[in-house]
């Protein structure tokens, strides 16, 4: 028998996440599933469960439901990409957990993607099976889903944990290319209603359907494998183009087009393979990171106007008021340049909302601030991040008007599911970068 035990990480605001610890090290296999389940059932799935007890052999394997399904906290909002993030360190850190393998299937490999590209210290490699950056369509992107197909399984989605829901996931599933065992089909209708309910697998579906990270693959340093089966040939065209934009990643295709539990041998041996091979760690000089910059609007002429005294204590209130803000945001102060702020955050809705509060506060001292927001791949520089990401956050605050934070299309990309609103701010210039950006305003919370 496995050893086994469950328990409860705290995240940041309070929120239970539920994980469980089977077998033993030296290693720590940290594993994300793909669809929301149940820990417990997650070991009864007659496909997954074996694909976990393999894993089992090779270190001690964690797992652990997300807010909002299984046996995490239900009463909650269900969580962005970043929020996800920052549950699994809380995850990490319950179970003393100091560098692990993160494996993930299909969209949930974004988690680990973030993770690895925001904190490399923590990650010692990535496992990525049948990876999928993002899932809908895009000309850059043909393998997504489009409007027509995720409309389709939000359909099916009404029938939640119903054996008609289990059918009809299967055969959308084999449409897609991911044939899924009979056994696994039918375990679906009591997995998915220990899950969650339908409207709140509806929602995730679209907060998956809307996220992108692949600017964020750049960015992951960690030695990542790639597992793919060779005879589903869009997901091998996907895991090529994955590895494409990821410095350290390969794809091992395997026999076959379908999950087979006497294909697990075969796979956890090139994971066990591979991470005794995985390069020892070298040191951590870049980082992903959201980089927010502000500045005052008009403050030559509100100088004028006020005086160096009176200039003097408005400027002091309104750094008072940035800082007040970062702090209660987590944000890290870089620099101050006259009237403007630049700092970074280790997620872009932190970033986001925090931009959103300066504007708000310092409206009340009587004067504008513009704001931008951009998420990349940063070099350290005696603990500083610079680089060309910093410089295009710049170049976002200046396209800004009074009172706008805008962001760019990566931040969008990654804060699915946080609810914050956008609107499109339309194609931009930015001086001293290659290309039209598309920038995006941010509009406020839902009603």
């Amino acid at each position: 028998m496995i050893a086994s035990a469950f328990g409860y990480a705290r995240a940041e605001d309070g929120a239970y996440i539920g994980y469980r610890v089977d077998g033993e090290g030296p290693i720590d296999l940290v594993v994300q599933s793909d669809w929301p389940g149940n820990i417990d059932l997650d070991w009864q799935d007659p496909t997954y469960g074996a694909w976990l007890r393999q894993l089992s052999s090779i270190g001690r394997v964690i797992t652990h439901d997300h807010r909002g399904v299984g046996v995490s906290s239900r009463d909650v909002d269900l969580p962005d990409l970043e929020t996800r993030v920052r549950d699994l360190q809380a995850v990490l850190r319950a179970v003393g957990v100091r560098r692990a393998v993160l494996l993930g299937v299909f969209a949930t490999g974004a988690v680990n993607v973030l993770l690895a590209a925001m904190h490399p210290k923590l990650v010692r490699a990535i496992v990525w099976s049948e990876p999928a950056p993002r899932f809908a369509w895009a000309p850059d992107y043909p393998w997504g889903r489009d409007e027509a197909e995720h409309e389709l399984e939000r359909g099916f989605i009404g029938l939640w944990g119903t054996d008609a829901y289990a059918r009809a996931a299967g055969e959308h599933e084999a449409a897609a290319g991911n044939i899924l065992p009979a056994e696994s089909i039918r375990f679906l209708a009591v997995q998915s209603r220990n899950a969650c309910t339908p409207d709140v697998a509806a929602r995730l579906a679209d907060i998956w359907y809307e996220t992108d990270v692949r600017d964020v693959l750049g960015a992951v340093q960690a030695p990542t494998l790639l597992l793919v089966h060779r005879d589903m040939t869009a997901s091998l065209a996907i895991a090529e183009y994955v590895a494409s934009r990821m410095p350290a990643a390969e794809v091992r295709a395997m026999p076959g087009d379908t999950w087979r539990t006497d294909e697990f041998p075969a796979w956890a041996a090139e994971v066990r393979q591979f991470i005794g091979l995985a390069r020892s760690a070298e040191p951590f000089n870049t980082v992903l990171s959201t980089v927010l910059f502000t500045d005052i609007v008009d403050s030559t002429q509100r100088q004028a106007s006020l005086g160096d005294r009176g200039w003097k204590g408005l400027i002091e209130r309104h750094h008072a008021a940035v800082r007040r803000s970062l702090s209660r945001w987590g944000g890290t102060e870089n620099d101050t340049a006259g009237d403007g702020f630049y700092a970074t955050f280790d997620g872009p809705a932190r970033a986001i909302r925090c931009a959103s509060e300066i504007v708000a506060e310092v409206r009340d001292l009587g004067f504008e601030v513009r704001a931008g927001v951009h998420t990349g791949e940063c070099e350290l520089v005696e603990g500083k991040s610079v680089g060309i990401t910093v410089s295009i956050g710049a170049r976002v605050a200046g396209a800004a008007g009074p009172s706008d934070v805008l962001v760019s299309q990566t931040v969008k990309d990654l804060i699915a599911g946080s609810g914050l609103r956008l609107e499109d701010a339309g194609q931009h210039e930015l001086k001293g970068v290659p290309e039209r950006w598309r920038l995006y305003r941010v509009i406020g919370e839902p009603n």
